[in-house]
Protein backbone atom coordinates (compact mmCIF):
# COMPACT_ATOMS: atom_id res chain seq x y z
CA UNK A 1 0.00 0.00 0.00
CA UNK A 2 1.58 3.53 -1.12
CA UNK A 3 1.95 6.07 1.89
CA UNK A 4 1.34 9.86 2.03
CA UNK A 5 3.26 11.61 4.16
CA UNK A 6 2.77 15.76 5.65
CA UNK A 7 6.07 17.43 5.90
CA UNK A 8 5.34 20.01 9.05
CA UNK A 9 7.38 22.10 7.74
CA UNK A 10 5.78 23.20 4.46
CA UNK A 11 2.57 21.82 4.82
CA UNK A 12 3.75 19.61 1.54
CA UNK A 13 2.06 15.76 1.63
CA UNK A 14 4.33 13.44 -0.96
CA UNK A 15 3.25 10.19 -2.01
CA UNK A 16 5.70 7.00 -0.90
CA UNK A 17 5.11 4.85 -3.48
CA UNK A 18 6.02 1.55 -2.56
CA UNK A 19 4.56 -0.56 -5.46
CA UNK A 20 7.36 1.65 -7.13
CA UNK A 21 9.65 0.80 -5.50
CA UNK A 22 13.20 1.50 -6.36
CA UNK A 23 17.00 0.57 -5.67
CA UNK A 24 19.92 2.91 -6.23
CA UNK A 25 21.03 1.41 -9.45
CA UNK A 26 17.15 1.74 -10.86
CA UNK A 27 17.85 5.70 -11.07
CA UNK A 28 20.24 5.96 -14.33
CA UNK A 29 19.75 7.29 -17.23
CA UNK A 30 15.91 7.53 -18.14
CA UNK A 31 15.13 5.01 -21.18
CA UNK A 32 13.26 6.90 -23.69
CA UNK A 33 9.90 5.44 -24.75
CA UNK A 34 10.39 3.03 -27.21
CA UNK A 35 9.76 3.51 -31.19
CA UNK A 36 7.95 1.29 -33.22
CA UNK A 37 8.13 -1.51 -30.88
CA UNK A 38 5.22 -3.42 -29.19
CA UNK A 39 2.52 -1.16 -27.71
CA UNK A 40 0.27 -2.05 -25.48
CA UNK A 41 -1.98 0.93 -25.99
CA UNK A 42 -2.50 0.01 -29.97
CA UNK A 43 -5.99 -1.05 -31.35
CA UNK A 44 -5.77 -5.11 -30.95
CA UNK A 45 -3.60 -5.18 -27.60
CA UNK A 46 -6.69 -4.50 -25.16
CA UNK A 47 -5.88 -7.53 -23.65
CA UNK A 48 -2.50 -6.97 -22.32
CA UNK A 49 -4.04 -3.68 -20.55
CA UNK A 50 -5.87 -3.91 -17.32
CA UNK A 51 -9.59 -3.69 -17.53
CA UNK A 52 -11.40 -1.29 -19.68
CA UNK A 53 -13.15 1.87 -17.06
CA UNK A 54 -15.03 2.97 -19.66
CA UNK A 55 -14.66 3.49 -23.60
CA UNK A 56 -16.19 5.48 -26.76
CA UNK A 57 -16.89 3.28 -29.51
CA UNK A 58 -18.15 4.20 -32.40
CA UNK A 59 -20.00 -0.01 -33.16
CA UNK A 60 -21.09 -0.85 -30.28
CA UNK A 61 -18.62 -3.63 -29.12
CA UNK A 62 -17.41 -5.36 -26.45
CA UNK A 63 -15.40 -4.23 -23.59
CA UNK A 64 -11.51 -5.07 -24.28
CA UNK A 65 -12.12 -5.75 -27.84
CA UNK A 66 -11.38 -3.29 -30.88
CA UNK A 67 -13.45 -0.93 -32.55
CA UNK A 68 -12.55 1.98 -29.37
CA UNK A 69 -11.87 5.30 -30.15
CA UNK A 70 -10.71 6.26 -27.06
CA UNK A 71 -10.29 4.06 -23.29
CA UNK A 72 -9.80 4.24 -20.29
CA UNK A 73 -7.71 2.00 -18.00
CA UNK A 74 -6.45 1.64 -14.44
CA UNK A 75 -2.60 2.42 -14.68
CA UNK A 76 -0.79 -0.62 -14.36
CA UNK A 77 1.66 1.18 -11.99
CA UNK A 78 -0.61 3.37 -9.56
CA UNK A 79 1.33 5.67 -7.91
CA UNK A 80 -2.45 5.47 -5.35
CA UNK A 81 -4.08 2.42 -4.65
CA UNK A 82 -7.97 2.53 -5.59
CA UNK A 83 -8.39 -0.59 -2.37
CA UNK A 84 -8.70 0.64 1.66
CA UNK A 85 -9.33 3.07 4.10
CA UNK A 86 -7.09 6.39 4.63
CA UNK A 87 -6.40 5.21 7.99
CA UNK A 88 -4.87 8.70 9.28
CA UNK A 89 -2.28 8.26 11.95
CA UNK A 90 0.37 10.11 13.61
CA UNK A 91 4.50 8.95 14.85
CA UNK A 92 5.44 12.64 16.72
CA UNK A 93 5.25 15.54 15.17
CA UNK A 94 4.52 13.96 12.16
CA UNK A 95 0.86 12.72 9.60
CA UNK A 96 0.25 9.81 7.24
CA UNK A 97 -1.97 7.91 5.92
CA UNK A 98 -2.95 5.19 3.16
CA UNK A 99 -2.23 6.06 -0.14
CA UNK A 100 -5.94 5.59 -0.84
CA UNK A 101 -6.85 6.59 -4.61
CA UNK A 102 -7.77 6.12 -8.17
CA UNK A 103 -4.93 6.27 -10.97
CA UNK A 104 -6.45 5.76 -14.10
CA UNK A 105 -4.75 6.36 -17.87
CA UNK A 106 -6.56 7.92 -20.88
CA UNK A 107 -6.07 6.52 -23.87
CA UNK A 108 -6.51 9.61 -26.80
CA UNK A 109 -6.97 6.96 -29.86
CA UNK A 110 -6.29 3.91 -31.32
CA UNK A 111 -3.61 5.13 -33.88
CA UNK A 112 -0.02 4.93 -32.22
CA UNK A 113 0.81 8.07 -34.36
CA UNK A 114 -1.44 10.20 -33.79
CA UNK A 115 -1.04 13.76 -30.67
CA UNK A 116 -3.76 15.82 -29.35
CA UNK A 117 -2.15 18.15 -32.02
CA UNK A 118 -2.96 16.47 -35.40
CA UNK A 119 -6.18 14.03 -34.48
CA UNK A 120 -9.00 14.70 -35.16
CA UNK A 121 -10.74 17.92 -33.45
CA UNK A 122 -13.71 15.53 -32.38
CA UNK A 123 -11.18 13.32 -30.99
CA UNK A 124 -9.82 15.85 -28.86
CA UNK A 125 -13.26 16.53 -27.55
CA UNK A 126 -13.85 13.16 -26.24
CA UNK A 127 -10.78 13.33 -24.80
CA UNK A 128 -12.26 16.18 -22.76
CA UNK A 129 -15.61 14.37 -22.37
CA UNK A 130 -13.67 11.12 -20.95
CA UNK A 131 -12.35 13.61 -18.15
CA UNK A 132 -15.43 15.03 -17.23
CA UNK A 133 -17.01 11.13 -17.33
CA UNK A 134 -14.14 10.13 -14.75
CA UNK A 135 -14.27 13.07 -12.32
CA UNK A 136 -17.77 13.15 -12.13
CA UNK A 137 -17.36 9.19 -11.51
CA UNK A 138 -15.01 9.47 -9.11
CA UNK A 139 -16.29 12.38 -7.07
CA UNK A 140 -18.99 9.61 -5.68
CA UNK A 141 -16.30 7.98 -3.35
CA UNK A 142 -16.33 9.75 -0.31
CA UNK A 143 -12.47 9.24 0.33
CA UNK A 144 -11.37 11.42 -2.49
CA UNK A 145 -11.44 15.66 -2.25
CA UNK A 146 -9.66 16.26 -5.72
CA UNK A 147 -9.22 14.74 -9.50
CA UNK A 148 -6.01 16.14 -10.92
CA UNK A 149 -5.83 15.28 -14.59
CA UNK A 150 -2.77 16.09 -16.16
CA UNK A 151 -0.69 14.92 -19.55
CA UNK A 152 2.84 14.37 -19.78
CA UNK A 153 3.92 14.74 -23.71
CA UNK A 154 7.35 13.03 -24.45
CA UNK A 155 9.80 11.36 -22.75
CA UNK A 156 11.73 14.63 -21.08
CA UNK A 157 7.98 15.60 -19.60
CA UNK A 158 8.04 12.21 -17.71
CA UNK A 159 6.10 9.92 -20.57
CA UNK A 160 6.94 6.59 -20.33
CA UNK A 161 4.83 5.18 -23.13
CA UNK A 162 4.86 7.01 -26.76
CA UNK A 163 1.37 6.15 -27.88
CA UNK A 164 -0.75 9.66 -27.03
CA UNK A 165 -2.52 9.31 -23.47
CA UNK A 166 -3.30 11.51 -20.23
CA UNK A 167 -4.02 10.67 -17.02
CA UNK A 168 -5.85 11.38 -13.66
CA UNK A 169 -5.68 10.73 -10.42
CA UNK A 170 -7.99 11.08 -8.01
CA UNK A 171 -6.88 12.61 -4.33
CA UNK A 172 -7.87 12.12 -0.49
CA UNK A 173 -6.67 15.70 -0.09
CA UNK A 174 -6.26 18.91 -2.24
CA UNK A 175 -2.89 19.29 -3.90
CA UNK A 176 -1.08 21.99 -2.52
CA UNK A 177 -0.82 24.19 -5.11
CA UNK A 178 -4.36 24.17 -6.22
CA UNK A 179 -4.89 24.99 -2.25
CA UNK A 180 -2.73 28.12 -2.22
CA UNK A 181 -4.06 29.10 -6.01
CA UNK A 182 -7.83 28.65 -3.57
CA UNK A 183 -7.10 30.78 -0.58
CA UNK A 184 -5.45 33.50 -3.06
CA UNK A 185 -8.71 34.05 -5.15
CA UNK A 186 -11.02 33.57 -2.14
CA UNK A 187 -8.54 36.60 -0.38
CA UNK A 188 -8.80 38.77 -3.32
CA UNK A 189 -12.87 37.74 -3.69
CA UNK A 190 -13.40 38.96 0.18
CA UNK A 191 -11.37 42.18 -0.59
CA UNK A 192 -12.39 43.45 -3.90
CA UNK A 193 -16.13 41.09 -4.47
CA UNK A 194 -14.65 39.77 -8.03
CA UNK A 195 -12.70 36.75 -9.35
CA UNK A 196 -9.26 36.94 -10.10
CA UNK A 197 -9.12 35.37 -12.80
CA UNK A 198 -11.93 36.65 -14.28
CA UNK A 199 -10.54 40.11 -13.44
CA UNK A 200 -7.29 38.73 -15.36
CA UNK A 201 -9.26 37.95 -18.48
CA UNK A 202 -10.85 41.48 -18.53
CA UNK A 203 -7.50 42.74 -18.76
CA UNK A 204 -5.03 40.41 -20.89
CA UNK A 205 -8.26 41.10 -23.43
CA UNK A 206 -8.12 44.84 -23.19
CA UNK A 207 -4.53 44.77 -23.85
CA UNK A 208 -4.00 42.17 -26.06
CA UNK A 209 -0.25 41.78 -25.31
CA UNK A 210 -0.25 38.39 -23.53
CA UNK A 211 -3.42 36.83 -25.59
CA UNK A 212 -2.16 34.13 -27.79
CA UNK A 213 -5.95 33.37 -29.03
CA UNK A 214 -9.62 33.02 -28.64
CA UNK A 215 -12.82 32.24 -29.35
CA UNK A 216 -16.18 33.05 -28.04
CA UNK A 217 -15.79 31.01 -25.20
CA UNK A 218 -12.07 30.51 -24.19
CA UNK A 219 -9.28 32.86 -23.98
CA UNK A 220 -5.37 31.70 -24.29
CA UNK A 221 -2.84 33.72 -22.56
CA UNK A 222 0.53 33.63 -21.42
CA UNK A 223 0.78 34.48 -17.84
CA UNK A 224 1.98 37.90 -16.51
CA UNK A 225 4.48 35.72 -14.41
CA UNK A 226 5.25 32.19 -16.41
CA UNK A 227 7.84 29.86 -14.33
CA UNK A 228 8.55 28.66 -18.27
CA UNK A 229 9.07 29.85 -21.53
CA UNK A 230 5.90 29.62 -23.33
CA UNK A 231 3.72 28.88 -20.42
CA UNK A 232 0.06 29.35 -21.80
CA UNK A 233 -2.93 29.35 -19.88
CA UNK A 234 -6.46 28.11 -21.56
CA UNK A 235 -9.86 29.71 -19.45
CA UNK A 236 -13.30 30.09 -19.78
CA UNK A 237 -14.59 33.39 -20.62
CA UNK A 238 -17.08 33.58 -18.24
CA UNK A 239 -16.87 32.34 -14.70
CA UNK A 240 -16.94 28.76 -14.08
CA UNK A 241 -15.83 27.51 -11.11
CA UNK A 242 -15.39 23.55 -11.75
CA UNK A 243 -14.49 21.61 -15.16
CA UNK A 244 -18.26 21.19 -16.38
CA UNK A 245 -19.11 21.48 -20.37
CA UNK A 246 -21.59 24.25 -19.97
CA UNK A 247 -23.18 23.53 -23.55
CA UNK A 248 -20.89 21.51 -25.38
CA UNK A 249 -16.53 21.04 -25.12
CA UNK A 250 -16.23 21.85 -29.21
CA UNK A 251 -14.88 25.00 -28.44
CA UNK A 252 -12.26 23.72 -25.90
CA UNK A 253 -11.15 21.08 -28.24
CA UNK A 254 -10.25 23.89 -30.58
CA UNK A 255 -8.54 25.96 -28.53
CA UNK A 256 -6.67 23.64 -26.81
CA UNK A 257 -5.65 21.44 -30.54
CA UNK A 258 -5.10 25.16 -32.22
CA UNK A 259 -2.53 26.10 -28.86
CA UNK A 260 -0.78 22.86 -28.72
CA UNK A 261 -0.46 22.88 -32.90
CA UNK A 262 1.87 26.56 -31.98
CA UNK A 263 3.57 25.33 -29.80
CA UNK A 264 4.17 22.26 -31.76
CA UNK A 265 5.85 24.41 -35.07
CA UNK A 266 7.30 26.97 -33.20
CA UNK A 267 9.18 24.67 -30.97
CA UNK A 268 9.80 22.02 -33.06
CA UNK A 269 7.06 19.55 -30.97
CA UNK A 270 8.74 19.92 -27.70
CA UNK A 271 7.93 18.10 -24.53
CA UNK A 272 5.44 19.64 -22.14
CA UNK A 273 3.00 19.09 -19.62
CA UNK A 274 -0.50 20.02 -19.45
CA UNK A 275 -2.62 19.91 -15.80
CA UNK A 276 -5.78 21.00 -15.70
CA UNK A 277 -6.59 22.76 -12.32
CA UNK A 278 -10.58 22.85 -11.08
CA UNK A 279 -12.57 23.65 -7.59
CA UNK A 280 -12.10 20.43 -5.17
CA UNK A 281 -15.66 18.79 -4.59
CA UNK A 282 -16.51 19.80 -1.35
CA UNK A 283 -16.78 23.70 -3.04
CA UNK A 284 -17.42 23.24 -7.13
CA UNK A 285 -19.47 26.03 -7.19
CA UNK A 286 -17.85 29.27 -5.86
CA UNK A 287 -17.52 32.94 -7.04
CA UNK A 288 -13.82 33.20 -6.50
CA UNK A 289 -11.94 30.61 -8.42
CA UNK A 290 -11.68 29.80 -11.64
CA UNK A 291 -11.03 26.39 -13.74
CA UNK A 292 -8.21 26.63 -16.31
CA UNK A 293 -5.56 24.42 -18.23
CA UNK A 294 -1.76 25.05 -17.43
CA UNK A 295 0.69 23.78 -20.39
CA UNK A 296 4.04 24.06 -19.80
CA UNK A 297 6.68 23.18 -22.45
CA UNK A 298 10.08 21.39 -21.24
CA UNK A 299 12.30 24.04 -22.21
CA UNK A 300 14.49 24.74 -19.18
CA UNK A 301 15.74 22.35 -16.46
CA UNK A 302 14.79 22.99 -13.03
CA UNK A 303 18.26 23.30 -10.86
CA UNK A 304 19.60 23.65 -7.76
CA UNK A 305 18.67 27.79 -7.61
CA UNK A 306 15.07 26.27 -8.54
CA UNK A 307 14.68 23.64 -5.51
CA UNK A 308 16.22 26.41 -3.19
CA UNK A 309 14.32 29.74 -3.91
CA UNK A 310 10.86 28.39 -5.15
CA UNK A 311 11.70 31.06 -7.83
CA UNK A 312 11.88 30.36 -11.74
CA UNK A 313 14.00 31.71 -14.03
CA UNK A 314 12.29 32.20 -17.38
CA UNK A 315 14.43 33.47 -20.32
CA UNK A 316 11.79 34.68 -22.51
CA UNK A 317 9.27 37.43 -21.50
CA UNK A 318 5.59 36.47 -22.28
CA UNK A 319 4.45 39.21 -24.26
CA UNK A 320 7.41 38.14 -26.89
CA UNK A 321 5.93 34.45 -26.37
CA UNK A 322 2.21 35.48 -26.75
CA UNK A 323 3.53 36.91 -30.06
CA UNK A 324 5.44 34.42 -31.19
CA UNK A 325 2.74 32.09 -30.78
CA UNK A 326 0.44 34.26 -32.67
CA UNK A 327 2.47 34.49 -35.98
CA UNK A 328 2.26 30.55 -36.40
CA UNK A 329 0.22 29.64 -39.50
CA UNK A 330 -0.85 26.47 -38.47
CA UNK A 331 -3.85 25.91 -41.41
Amino acid sequence: MPELRKDPISGRWVIISIERGKRPSDFGMRVSPKKGGFCAFCEGNERTTPPEIMAFRSDGGKPNTPGWTLRVVSNKFPALNVEGQLNRSGEGIFDRMNGVGAHEVIIECPDHNMTLSTMPLKSVEEVLWAFHHRITDLKKDIRFKYVLVFKNEGDEAGASLEHTHSQLIALPIVPQLVEEELIRAEQYYKYKERCIFCDIIHQESADKKRVISENDYFIAIAPFAPRSPFETMILPKRHESSFYPRGNFSQLARILQQTLKQIDKLLDLPPYNFMIHTSPFKNEENEYYHWHIEIIPKLTKIAGFEWGSGFFINPTPPEEAAKFMREVEIY
